[in-house]
């Protein structure tokens, strides 16, 4: 059978993937990230200097060094491959596409703080089929494999499997002040746990059983979650969109509709709360506004 590289139409990659696996792509996804995050260090060691995105996200020298390395090595090893990334223009290429957050959590990286990642992940007709994410000041490589697990530092890792019958706080990534709200109503009770930056980090720790679930009501984009996506799932759980539809990683619309993701018997209670409180958030806005115009 022709390398994966040669190969343009989706159903025959996608064969290619279940006869042989992507053990190769793997490897690189895995070392291209930890070369990444080495560089990602050395940069800000050096001073790398933030600036404000159009839309006023943070963006740092590294994060555009570290896109252009990632870009370099990735497509020169699968130059059939396309390119997706937060940082650099996407181009189609064939059924395979690299994408990649070259620094997700750019805040915490700026700030010294350890909860940011350089996220890769390969997706084939909108499905993650690679992931990797580097997470250098946690120590922590995580690596994933479609229908072959997941791991983290060589270490093969599962969701916790707790589920509400346990009778015990569901444990969330959040801050502390998000399940005090009036907001949150009457749902379950939280134990708060280490809220990292990268959104892709905070599914990490459900993946890893450090988190029972995680739930995000914003739109976010595709390479925010695409290697997350892969890593809760190759590790026994759920990933949907907000409104608990499966997420499509690829086309043209590169929006994420928010984020649950959870140990299986966690992702219907967390779906239902977050839709919870975005209800109760947009009542309190429509109020905000009617007491605004006198009504």
């Amino acid at each position: 059978m022709a390398e994966p590289g040669a190969l343009r139409d989706g159903s025959a990659l996608l064969a290619h993937g279940a006869a042989r696996g992507f053990a190769a792509e793997r490897a690189l996804a895995s070392s291209a990230a930890r070369e990444a995050g080495r560089l990602a260090l050395q940069l800000r060691a050096a001073g790398a200097s933030p600036r404000a995105k159009p839309g006023g996200e943070p963006v740092s020298e590294a994060d555009l060094a570290v896109d252009s390395f990632l870009k370099g090595r990735l497509c020169a090893a699968r130059p059939g491959f396309g390119w997706l990334s937060e940082e650099s223009a996407g181009w189609p290429g064939g059924p395979a596409l690299w994408v990649v957050d070259p620094i997700d959590g750019t805040r915490d990286f700026l700030r010294g703080r350890p909860g940011w990642a350089v996220s890769v992940a390969l997706v084939v007709d909108g499905e993650p089929m690679v992931a990797a994410l580097e997470a250098p000041d946690l120590s922590l490589s995580f690596l994933a494999e479609r229908g072959r697990g997941a791991w983290c530092n060589g270490v093969p890792i599962a969701v916790s499997g707790r589920s509400p019958a346990d009778a015990e706080p569901v444990r969330l990534p959040l801050e502390p002040h998000v399940p005090a709200s009036p907001l949150w109503g009457p749902g379950p009770a939280v134990r708060c746990v280490a809220r990292p930056g990268s959104m892709a980090l905070r599914m990490a720790m459900v993946a890893d059983g450090s988190a029972d679930a995680m739930i995000d009501g914003r739109t976010s984009r595709v390479w925010d979650v695409a290697a997350a996506t892969l890593l809760v799932a190759e590790a026994g759980g759920r990933v949907t969109g907000r409104d608990g539809s499966p997420l499509r990683l690829g086309g043209p619309d590169i929006r994420v509709p928010g984020i649950v993701a959870a140990t299986p018997a966690w992702h219907g209670p967390m779906q239902g709360q977050l839709e919870a409180v975005l209800a109760r958030l947009a009542s309190a806005g429509r109020g905000a506004a009617r007491r605004q115009a006198g009504g």
